[in-house]
């Protein structure tokens, strides 16, 4: 699916190496498209290990330039910070003079613990950025959109945890069952300006937050990181966990002329492990 060809594609929260959100800009520079890598700057944060780094970024977007055959913007954002996004999309037109695919990657997945240890802080801060920011990226993005007249894509990255509870997970399974939601009216609210919104829901991959999850939940239930992965490979039908390429395949159809029909749906990536 080479349809790219000069389109500009934003993926928020794509600064870390081996993250969901490189592999989906990988996939759409191999198709064509012009990439930014954007992501919230982790430097002053004391507990950054969640979080990119400015090397992170650079290394990110270094990897995507080899295949680009030019150089890769990296913009800083954070994307609870309505200024902030509208200063991230001001600068992907000045740039590139247009925006064709949006795809809300960044989310917050660290907290894990009982429902009723969650602090109120925890909470905020969970949905701010992985519903709140959903929503602050795809109003900016759809406003531009809707002013350069030939309409466009919005891909919302929920997860399987959009469609399940789990335990431990309140506010990401919370705030994920929100961005399906959103999805659904935001379809209906920009569809007549040609914008498709979409979400994709994988289940787990290994990225930097699936590593955290693992060690999280092979400790929770008793057991070694390695029998909790082959637990996981046992109940999902194809046998095997899911890659980032996997949810990178399907946003690339989702932005691609084959999809320009298909809006308002939660598709999932879970090998057969989620199925409603």
């Amino acid at each position: 699916m080479d349809d790219g060809k000069d389109k500009v594609v934003v993926c928020t929260g794509s600064g870390r190496p081996g993250g969901l959100g490189e592999a989906i800009l990988q996939r759409f520079a191999e198709d064509g498209y012009r990439v930014v890598v954007s992501d919230i700057d982790g430097s002053e944060d004391a507990n950054r290990s969640h979080l990119s780094a400015e090397a992170d970024r650079t290394r990110v977007a270094q990897t995507l330039a080899a295949t680009t055959g030019e150089e890769v913007p990296v913009i800083t954002c954070d994307v609870r910070d309505p200024a902030s996004v509208t200063a991230l999309f001001g600068q992907v037109v000045d740039r590139f003079g247009r925006l064709d695919v949006l795809v809300n990657n960044a989310g917050i997945g660290f907290v894990m613990k009982h429902s009723r240890e969650v602090t109120p802080t925890e909470w905020q801060l969970v949905l701010d950025v992985t519903l709140s920011g959903v929503f602050h990226c795809s109003q900016a993005a759809a406003g531009i959109m809707e002013k350069q007249g030939w309409g466009g894509r919005i891909i919302n990255i929920a997860s399987q945890a959009a469609k399940s509870g789990f335990p431990h997970m309140a506010p990401y399974c919370a705030a994920k069952h929100g961005v399906i939601g959103l999805t659904r009216t935001a379809a209906i609210d920009y569809g007549a300006s040609g914008i498709t919104v979409n979400a994709v829901c994988p289940n787990h991959v290994t990225t930097g937050l699936g590593s955290a999850q693992n060690a999280y939940f092979s400790k929770f239930f008793g057991i070694s990181e390695a029998e909790y992965l082959e637990g996981m490979r046992e109940r999902i039908p194809l046998k095997r966990i899911g890659l980032g390429s996997d949810t990178a395949s399907l946003c690339a159809f989702l932005a691609s002329a084959e999809a320009s029909f298909i809006t308002g749906e939660a598709i999932n990536v879970s090998g057969g492990e989620e199925m409603h």
